[in-house]
């Protein structure tokens, strides 16, 4: 009797044991699930650059705006005057300031590229390197223009 009372303990204690073996190697696995599941989230979409912007969902920093823009649906599309065959247009846009005191200008470029222009005169923003016609719809660069409205 003693020997089945023995036996049954300890089948019992190895049972447990071993339950208790897959309980903890489920909760790592789960771990790992979730570990894996926000990593694919932040690569889906999550990352932001140094303003908080999502790159992903299109959005630029705009220093006029003081914040997160889609320049696609709050500016002005400008597109380019020249462009050669098969190739994609790449577009420039305006963005102004709320009293269109001063515009943004982003250029289309591999990196980071926009610049501010103060309103000069009537319809006219310049600086150094750009002037935008807001009467032609036109950005001239060093005096020569480069885009226009994409109507």
């Amino acid at each position: 009797m003693k020997k089945v009372i023995l036996l049954s303990f300890g089948i019992g204690t190895l049972l447990f044991t071993s339950c208790d073996s897959k309980k903890d190697q489920k909760d790592s696995n789960q771990n790992s699930q979730e570990q894996i599941a926000k990593e694919d989230q932040q690569l889906l979409g999550g990352q932001k650059d140094d303003h908080g912007c999502l790159a992903s969902a299109g959005e630029n920093w705009s220093e006029l705006k003081n914040t997160c823009i889609q320049v696609f649906n709050v500016g002005k599309r400008l597109n380019p005057i020249e462009v050669n065959k098969d190739e994609a247009v790449i577009s420039a846009f305006v963005v102004f300031n709320d009293d269109k005191s001063k515009l943004e200008l982003f250029l289309p470029s591999d990196g980071e590229h926009h610049a501010i222009l103060d309103k000069t005169e009537d319809n006219i923003f310049k600086d150094k390197t750009y002037t935008y016609n807001d009467k032609e719809s036109a950005l001239y660069v060093d005096g020569v223009k480069k885009f226009i409205s994409g109507k």
